[in-house]
């Protein structure tokens, strides 16, 4: 089994490779972790007797920084893995980076938690661009089941955030349970997802291989130990820019840029002018992804301080927790409705009707617009107490996750397909980078939304929100007008690619 080829791999018969499935549960176990972690996130830091007893604009800059900490350093972990790990060592320092951080929060939330979510930050950089290349790396180059083996992939991020969505907030939140067992929960699973990995990693034969196998044994050696050595070094940085936001303004003033100039780095350095045409097409789609995510990504933030102060604990006819709502609804509705839509896409192509990549990013935004608009709607059913209906706000997921499945799979899959195989990681990180600044932006948008004082009342906490909400309707409609009219000038950039 370990001496399966690649061609092997890519040579399989029917709709997945059988790898494809070993991946899905890696991943699935490592997203409920993740999603699990983001749901408790803020409502842990603002809550005033059990958590770190922030206020509420200081929880949303807090999220915003930590996510997109998070989501920069895949950018870093998939430069580290093109060069040198390859993506199965990077998962699997990753992995173990990431149990360590969530045990030393579990041990104590108040006092350890700043050092264990710069660890979970570190490992998440290092595992989540890795296991999405590999996705990728099963399918010959213009697979027509690239789509659909993507979209399974997706199926387990999402099967993944429900669970952890679900028993994190249940757990942080019982007076039975604690914060501590809501995150030893995420370091058991993850331990799940990394035993998996083990017993299941020989059947991926040569795929996340380390680049450098032409090298000694301990010439290579040096180099990954070098990136080991950075990465605990690095702690302490991370840590103090959590710590005070005001140095993740600067980190991500500099990031950004050098990642773009590294881009166009590499851009002239590719010989092959299709290519350099396919790289820029994917830059239009990372940059518009960075808006996508800002507004998306207030589930996190202002979105779960909204479900914990304005929202009443009835949906339809059962009593539940409105952050469970908050931090399950959009994973539950994309494991009903992926399938579904991809089966639309499949009919649609058929009669030669699909709208092409960009023209789903579109459509995409234009579901954003809609939810949100029904997120401000929500101020039309509160009551005098500024509490508010449950089943609308869940209705707003529904929206909302037509919106992200218009995008996020689509686009894990159109990076890998815009991008030479020797960028592959980096540009899956670049993604990962968008989304990055998209969770800042999130935390900056979600703080000004936040009433400055702490002590306002429920009704006018409604009314700041929903005011913000309405706001960001407006500007994910303009994104997505703009994007439908450029979709010419990105499909000829985008070749022969679909």
């Amino acid at each position: 089994m370990s001496n399966i080829t690649l061609a092997e791999i890519q040579d399989f018969k029917g709709k997945y490779p059988k790898q494809l499935w070993y991946l899905f549960l890696v991943e699935m176990w490592e997203r409920f972790c993740f999603y699990g972690m983001r749901g408790v996130l803020t409502i842990f830091m603002a809550d005033k007797i059990l958590g770190l007893a922030l206020s509420d604009q200081e929880a949303n800059l807090k999220y915003g920084a930590i996510q997109a900490f998070v989501y920069a350093f895949t950018f870093l972990g998939g430069i580290f893995a093109d060069k040198i790990l390859g993506f199965k060592k990077s998962l699997f320092f990753g992995a173990l980076v990431m149990i360590s951080g969530n045990i030393i929060i579990a041990v104590s939330p108040q006092d350890f938690f700043y050092l264990g979510i710069t660890l979970s930050i570190i490992g998440t950089g290092f595992f989540k661009p890795n296991i999405s290349s590999m996705v990728g790396d099963l399918y010959k180059e213009g697979d027509p089941r690239r789509d659909a083996g993507f979209g399974l992939f997706y199926s387990g991020i999402n099967i993944g955030a429900l669970l952890g969505g679900a028993v994190c907030v249940y757990l942080g939140t019982s007076e039975k349970f604690g914060w501590s067992y809501a995150f030893l929960s995420a370091a058991i699973v993850m331990v799940i997802g990394l035993v998996t990995f083990l017993f299941t990693k020989k059947s991926l034969g040569p795929i996340g291989d380390s680049p450098l196998l032409n090298l000694s044994i301990s010439k290579r050696r040096v180099r990954e130990i070098a990136v080991y050595i950075a990465s605990i070094i690095s702690i302490p940085l991370i840590f103090i820019m959590i710590k005070n936001t005001d140095y993740t303004d600067y980190f991500m003033y500099t990031i950004g840029p050098l990642a773009i100039l590294y881009f166009i780095y590499e851009v002239f350095k590719e010989s092959d002018i299709k290519s350099r045409k396919k790289l820029l097409a994917a830059l239009i789609f990372i940059l518009f992804s960075i808006i996508f995510w800002a507004f998306f990504e207030q589930s996190g933030g202002s979105l779960a301080l909204f479900a914990k102060e304005n929202l009443h604990p009835n949906l339809l006819f059962f009593e539940i927790n409105p952050n469970i709502i908050n931090n399950t609804s959009n994973s539950f509705f994309v494991i009903i409705f992926s399938p579904l839509l991809g089966l639309l896409w499949l009919a649609m192509a058929k009669r030669k009707i699909e709208p092409n990549t960009i023209i789903k990013f579109g459509i995409g935004f234009l579901f954003l617009a809609a939810a949100f608009y029904v997120f401000y709607y929500t101020r039309f059913f509160a009551d005098a107490n500024g509490k508010t209906s449950l089943t609308v706000f869940t209705s707003a997921y529904l929206i909302i996750t037509f919106g992200e499945l218009c995008l996020s799979p689509i686009g894990l899959s159109i990076m890998t397909k815009l991008s030479p195989k020797r960028l592959s990681g980096m540009m899956m990180g670049m993604w990962f980078l968008a989304s990055a600044y998209g969770q800042y932006a999130a935390g900056l948008l979600g703080a000004g939304m936040s009433s400055p004082d702490d002590t306002a009342t429920a009704s006018t906490k409604l009314l700041a929100y929903t005011d913000g909400y309405k706001q960001l309707g407006i500007y994910a409609l303009i994104a997505g007008i703009v994007l439908i009219g450029i979709s010419t000038l990105v499909k000829k950039l985008m070749q022969e690619v679909k």
